[in-house]
């Protein structure tokens, strides 16, 4: 489970100067269920960095596809991708299926490694009395954040790609998000960083809102609470729970969220960063 995959694909840029923006777009994409609609919509970004959460690899019900890799491939992008859990009822003793977190890249990444939170949810955990089938979504693993290092020729540029637990408390997902701002916090503040991903939980206001600014992390879309997910059903509500955080020398600008989108049950979220 600590096997970090990579894939090389993009294309050399014939620059030799750092650029003095990047464009960005973070998505839970649900698997890559519908993947042609995912990968038309990202190639219509024409984005620098992608960050992904719930993408596949090598599961049944995205007919075994490297979905990550499938994406690096179309768009021309470098990638990293990195096993958040072993998905049991979609894969085989032979051939285990996973799901987790991509970054994508038209610069080189480097250094990935991953962090396996230190509080997790017992929610995902097989049981002798479950039967192995899909609505049960019996897992190993636990959720994680995905660093790597964006070179911009030469300027480091530091990316965090999280996927926080949708099954537990708030203070369960406060706990894994202070986990991953402490880390990201120990690069300084002359060091452009950016955090995105599904925190599942509203973290614009209340404790959440408190630990990002003692930290000297800046909310991209701050407390304007624009709906990242849509209600599930009649009687849902729809949440914000896709969120980007930044800190050091960079100014983010044109974020939006793309509501009309429906390739994936979570909409997409882009913003430019203007590097100081």
């Amino acid at each position: 489970m600590k096997d970090i995959l990579v894939g090389n694909f993009a294309l050399h840029r014939g620059q030799f100067r750092p650029p003095n923006a990047i464009r960005v777009v973070d998505w839970n994409i649900d698997r890559g269920l519908r993947l042609p609609e995912i990968t038309d919509f990202l190639a219509s970004q024409q984005a620098d960095l992608l960050t992904l959460q719930e993408v596949d690899l090598n599961a049944r019900r995205t007919r075994f596809r490297n979905v990550a890799e499938d994406i690096a491939r179309r768009l021309g992008m470098n990638y990293v991708f990195a096993r958040e859990f072993e998905e049991l009822t979609q894969g085989s003793r032979t051939s285990p299926a996973y799901h987790g977190q991509a970054t994508l890249s038209r610069w080189p990444l480097k250094n990935p490694r991953l962090i396996r939170f230190r509080c997790q949810s017992r929610f995902w955990r097989p049981r002798w009395f479950l039967p192995k089938t899909d609505p049960f979504q019996e897992r190993l693993g636990g959720r994680i954040a995905l660093v790597t290092e964006l070179d911009l020729l030469g300027s480091i540029f530091n990316v965090y790609n999280l996927h926080l637990e949708s099954r537990g408390s708030d203070s369960l997902r406060l706990s894994q998000l202070k986990e991953a701002l402490g880390d990201a916090a120990g690069h300084g503040a002359r060091v452009a960083t950016l955090l995105a991903g599904d925190l599942n939980f509203d973290i614009s206001e209340g404790d959440p809102a408190a630990l990002i600014r003692q930290v000297g992390f800046r909310n991209l879309l701050g407390d304007s609470h624009l709906y990242t997910r849509p209600a599930r059903h009649f009687f849902g509500d729809p949440r914000s729970i896709d969120w980007a955080l930044v800190s050091g020398p960079v100014y983010p600008t044109l974020e939006q969220v793309h509501a009309t989108v429906n390739a994936s049950d979570h909409y997409p979220i882009s913003f430019t960063l203007r590097l100081l």
